[in-house]
């Protein structure tokens, strides 16, 4: 009987069997194993079952009318549209944020840092008034942006506004530590060979850090989507207008139409399903082209 085959560890500190390469290196795996899965089958699986099984006591002619009516598909043109411009600014700004956070220093960069995260610990409602105090008519900034005749509440470019503030510290957050790790020597020999800026970025650095963009892109896209305390103090609520369609599902609710609410948020969970499924293909799609380069 040999050390390998009691799984007696060997110089260089690793056990024979995991050298050996047993799949089995966790003790209790399948164990942890059923955990997860029921943990996420209780979180996830269920409640969303759930909510599918609650839209099946509709007939099609019903369900139908619950998830195309003029008002509705007008909360969803608002909803993904302002969720859309929302992300794509903050891939940009939450770019433009994280590079100055990690390649400058400047006094008060630390608190700068902390501010970044504001929108997680701040209540969605507290953003909301907050936003409505400055960006309405009588707001502290909105008083003298509304004589001339540019209005950032009480309308759609108030959800667009409102979705930013919550989403960009995600995008900020994502590539902010692969700007981090990113090797400035590359950059710098780069340069020595003649590149511009531009290229330099758009050759070097921007595939560095394309997936973590997508992926700052998704998880923005993804909070936008669901958002409400923040949007509904700023937007109007509006129906046709600056209705989102979280509130169309609150007020179906609140109407006791729990199958109508439910039609709307399985609508709602399938289009984010899809996109979240095409932008991860994106995403896996990016990395594949790194490995490859």
């Amino acid at each position: 009987m040999t050390a390998a085959s009691l799984g007696v560890p060997l110089p260089g500190g690793a056990p024979a069997q995991a050298r050996g390469g047993n799949k089995k290196v966790l003790p209790g795996f399948n164990l942890m194993l059923g955990y997860t899965l029921l943990y996420l089958s209780l979180i996830v699986l269920i409640p969303l079952s759930a909510l599918v099984f609650k839209t099946f006591t509709l007939d099609w002619d019903q369900f139908r009318s619950a998830i195309s009516s003029p008002r509705v598909l007008a909360s969803y043109r608002l909803t993904f549209g302002a969720s859309l411009i929302a992300a794509l600014v903050n891939v940009v700004f939450g770019l433009l944020v994280a590079w100055v956070l990690v390649r400058y220093s400047f006094p008060g960069k630390r608190i700068i840092d902390a501010l970044v995260d504001l929108p997680f610990a701040l209540p969605t409602a507290v953003a909301g008034i907050s936003l409505t105090a400055l960006l309405a008519g009588n707001g502290w900034i909105g008083r003298y942006l509304e004589p001339l005749g540019i209005k950032l509440a009480f309308n759609p470019n108030g959800v667009a506004i409102a979705l930013i503030f919550i989403g960009l510290p995600f995008v900020v957050r994502t590539v902010q530590p692969v700007l981090e790790d990113t090797e400035t020597e590359l950059e710098e020999a780069a340069m020595c060979l003649g590149a511009t800026r531009w290229q330099t970025f758009r050759s070097v650095i921007f595939p560095s850090i394309a997936p973590a963009l997508s992926t700052g892109f998704a998880m923005a896209f993804a909070r936008a989507i669901g958002e409400y305390g923040s949007v509904i103090f700023i937007a109007g609520n509006v129906p046709m207008v600056s209705e989102i369609t979280p509130l169309i599902i609150i007020g179906k609710l609140e109407q006791y139409d729990y199958a109508g609410a439910t039609a709307v948020a399985v609508v709602m969970l399938v289009i984010s399903f899809v996109l979240l499924l095409v932008i991860n293909a994106l995403q896996g799609w990016q990395r594949r082209r790194a490995g490859g380069a």
